[in-house]
């Protein structure tokens, strides 16, 4: 089964680098279906540009911090992080284009498909308001439930090969059974640190470009968008996976306090 890196290979033909960097943690991770958002009532949303050009998604956690997947950071290329976007394709007044001072990948991710998370530290700090908030995270590591319906949500791709929404997306998905996602994705699936949704066609979900964007059960911050199936992220045979927040709170908050 062949993974490709989400927003990666996105990242790489916008700036046409020639060299194969293919990772195999993620893939194909925008909305396909879904709807149009209500405009800034994801306020913690957060696209990750690169040259003006949105690669990945990411949570405003702290006004000084960032939380998205490792892979969207490609070598020393510098991203920009835009809070307050509903339409990233204007410049708007609510629209916050904030510079990065560093980017701290987990200290066991290696490129592949586990621990697959970072934290940006912002020059200088978010300003709130009702366009740009925080999201709380998880407060303990909690079993995940199975049949929860949950909300993802970015500005990814609407399909393969399709283009990028300029507008903010969200769809439903559903969490599915740690058996059931290790039974499709064996290796691929770590069950302590992840977790996985089902969906349907007519439903949508997430898609290339939707990277490092949250699963949102019941109101509560629970994953961060991970992969899917190499060039066929609408495929309900198999089930998108998100990186279980709760697993890293350590991690995240030992970060935090540096």
């Amino acid at each position: 089964m062949k993974l490709r890196g989400c927003s990666v290979l996105h990242a790489l033909l916008l700036v046409s680098l020639t060299e194969n960097l293919l990772l195999v943690g993620a893939s194909e991770s925008g909305i396909v279906g879904g709807r149009v958002a209500k405009p800034h009532s994801r306020p913690y949303m957060a696209s990750l540009q690169l040259h003006g050009q949105h690669v990945c998604g990411g949570i405003l956690i702290r006004d000084d911090y960032v939380l998205t997947a490792a892979h969207c950071k490609i070598k020393s290329l510098a991203l920009t992080v835009v809070l307050g976007a509903h339409d990233i394709s204007k410049k708007e007044k609510t629209q916050q284009r904030l510079a990065v001072q560093n980017y701290r990948k987990h200290d066991d991710y290696t490129g592949g498909r586990e621990n697959d998370i970072m934290l940006l530290k912002l020059k200088t700090k978010a300003q709130l308001d009702k366009y740009v908030r925080t999201i709380s995270l998880p407060k303990e590591n909690k079993e995940t439930q199975a049949n929860v319906r949950c909300d993802v949500a970015g500005w990814g791709h609407t399909g393969v090969d399709e283009p990028i929404s300029n507008v903010l997306k969200e769809a439903t998905e559903e969490t599915q059974f740690k058996a059931e996602c290790k039974h499709i994705w064996d290796k691929y699936f770590n069950s302590t640190q992840m977790i996985c949704t089902k969906f349907t066609k007519k439903t949508g979900g997430i898609c290339q470009g939707d990277s490092g964007g949250p699963l949102i059960c019941n109101n509560k911050l629970l994953g961060l968008t991970a992969f899917t199936q190499d060039k066929n992220c609408h495929n309900p045979k198999f089930p998108h996976v998100f990186m279980k927040i709760s697993s890293f709170l350590t991690w995240i908050q030992n970060v935090m306090k540096e």
